[in-house]
């Protein structure tokens, strides 16, 4: 299958210089240098993937990230913002928009291709069998077994997922898991829970966190 991706940057060079190592990856590619003339070719051109840079003219790429959230037509768009704003709440908020994942600049090409390639997994894999997926927490190597498949998280990750499993089906409320994933000596944004929740959807299946608006989170066995 041959992906298709918009790549979206007002700077010329990197979109040509993404473009070309793309194309050779075998990907169909599209380019565009502003948010709103990226909607325009997506609602067209329906990319598979779209990445995205955050500081452009005309329409920025938060509000574009937001604007393709809300089109049903590029509800299943996978989207990656590409953006030389690295801080922790500059991602945050690319997460909150509605971003698969956030990477920086500047960034090595074989590794783009990877982030890209793993996010694109997602489409290839069959919803089914992802949701189906058999989820077994191994706590003395702070990793989860996925259907046999081993994968590593990072610490807070794993905190934060060994204590919705300690309770499978019960409510675990937000305030308690900032407490005991974070501590009560650290501030923590309202969103750090709701990026380290996406991130853990990502790995795990959907359907395993179930989410109680505004309340907290359940652990589907």
């Amino acid at each position: 299958m041959s992906h298709r991706i918009l790549l979206v940057d007002d700077e010329v060079d990197i979109l040509e210089f993404v473009r070309y190592n793309l194309v050779r990856e075998g990907y169909e590619v599209r380019t565009a240098q502003n948010g709103a003339e990226a909607l325009r070719i997506a609602a067209e051109y329906r990319p598979h993937l779209i990445l995205l840079d955050r500081l452009m003219p005309v329409m920025d790429g938060e509000r574009t990230c937001r604007a393709i959230r809300r089109d049903p037509a590029l509800k299943e768009t996978l989207i990656i913002f590409l953006s030389a704003l690295g801080e922790e709440e500059q991602q945050l908020t690319g997460f909150d928009a509605g971003a698969d994942d956030y990477l920086t600049k500047p960034i090595a090409m074989k590794l783009l291709v990877s982030r890209i390639r793993a996010v694109l997994k997602r489409i290839d894999a069959e919803p089914a069998e992802a949701d189906a997926a058999a989820v077994t927490i191994d706590a003395a190597g702070h990793a989860v077994l996925r259907d046999g498949e081993r994968i590593t998280l990072p610490r807070k990750e794993f905190a934060l997922l060994e204590l919705l499993a300690a309770r499978p089906g019960e409510l675990v409320p937000r305030e308690e898991i900032y407490t005991a994933v974070w501590g009560r000596e650290v501030v923590v944004g309202d969103r750090t829970i709701d990026v380290h929740i996406r991130r853990l959807r990502q790995k795990i299946g959907e359907r395993h966190i179930r989410t109680v608006k505004g309340v907290g989170y359940v652990f589907e066995p």
